[in-house]
């Protein structure tokens, strides 16, 4: 019988069957386990009386009718892997870790052309039973594989929003801190897609193995923390989760050294600015260019957010490497002139603003 792609057997869909209980699975490089073989045509192939010996591949036997993709958003459904859990097709109930078979560990062990290893191909196409199978018996050097495209068994998870998977992998202590070959974390990953519940499993139980703290100040190739990447979405639960787990609220990012107070002002984000604000974040820090949050308000001609920079204490008169102020860069604009003091003069390092 044949059944749909993803969740059963295919009959003689590669050119051969296996033994009783196990179905092809519809992956290229698995045809080299052990058990696969083909009878002549019209004879009844025999019952072997204990495991058949392994055989190659036949060179006429037709090509894998799919290639597994472990990029983030593939949508290619693979077959049942052989002798797996209920999740794959067979009947059969998890063995116990000491009573896998040599095919099984085989079939555990099993990585890809693209580098990914079962678990990530289990996530991929939404096994999470598999997935869990998998994590409780393999060891966590195994777990923390990076396929072709650096990506992680858990940034996967992350992505693909399995936050089941994500705790398990986190039980088991998988590095939280490993990069992709964009440069992210897993909490990268949960920042961008603004997945908090996963976010929050990343960020507990990083204590164990110590080694693996989370660095919530490391940026990606693109220069950006994860509060960043946060405040740029204007996720105000995200940032105060990163937050009260000790991310940096002035942190530069790595490009032009904005701040994420920066950044929430470029984004005519008043909700975000008053936040950081409230949250201690440095009203006068200052780009690699000098520029501070003020100057970018001004720039884009932002009244409402800088007089709440203004009202903060924000300081009109500090210049950027250009040597202008804030003043200077409002120069023609009544209403943002109207918040910003006109003397130069300063007592201990404060603008005196006259009175009418």
């Amino acid at each position: 019988m044949a059944r749909a792609a993803g969740g059963g057997c295919r009959k003689e869909a590669a050119g051969w069957e296996g033994d009783e209980g196990q179905c092809d699975s519809g992956i290229e490089s698995l045809r080299s386990l052990p058990g696969g073989r083909d009878a002549p045509a019209g004879v009844e192939p025999p019952v072997p009386a204990e495991e058949p010996p392994e055989e190659k591949r036949p060179a006429d036997e037709p090509p894998a009718e799919e290639r597994l993709d472990s990029s983030y958003g593939s949508g290619a459904l693979p077959e049942a892997l052989p002798r797996l859990p209920p999740a794959c097709g067979t009947e059969e109930p998890p063995p116990a870790a000491k009573g896998l078979s040599r095919r099984q560990l085989e079939a555990l062990n099993f990585v890809s052309e693209d580098g990914d290893t079962l678990v990530h191909l289990a996530i991929i196409h939404c096994a999470p039973d598999v997935a869990l199978f998998c994590i409780a018996h393999l060891p966590r050097e195994m777990l923390e594989t990076q396929n072709d495209f650096f990506q992680t068994p858990l940034h996967l998870a992350v992505y693909l929003e399995q936050p089941v998977v994500v705790e398990a992998l986190m039980r088991k202590g998988v590095n939280p801190g490993l990069q992709d070959r964009n440069g992210n974390t897993p909490l990268h990953l949960a920042c961008e897609q603004q997945y908090l519940y996963c976010a929050q499993q990343l960020l507990q139980g990083t204590a164990e193995p110590p080694e693996h703290h989370q660095d919530l100040q490391l940026q990606n190739w693109q220069g950006l923390a994860c509060l960043h990447i946060s405040t740029l979405k204007g996720n105000i639960e995200m940032m105060s989760l990163l937050l009260q787990s000790g991310a940096n609220i002035d942190v530069q990012e790595g490009t032009s050294g904005k701040t994420p107070l920066h950044l929430a002002v470029e984004c005519c984000n008043r909700r975000a600015v008053q936040f950081l604000l409230l949250n201690g974040a440095y009203v006068d820090a200052q780009m690699y260019n000098g520029c501070t949050p003020l100057h970018l308000a001004v720039c884009h001609r932002d009244a409402a957010i800088a007089s709440i920079l203004s009202h903060s204490g924000a300081d009109t008169l500090l210049r950027n490497m250009e040597n202008e102020t804030a003043q200077d860069l409002a120069d023609g604009n009544d209403d943002l002139l109207a918040l910003l003091p006109f003397d130069d003069l300063k007592i201990s390092g404060k603008p005196v603003v006259c009175s009418e």
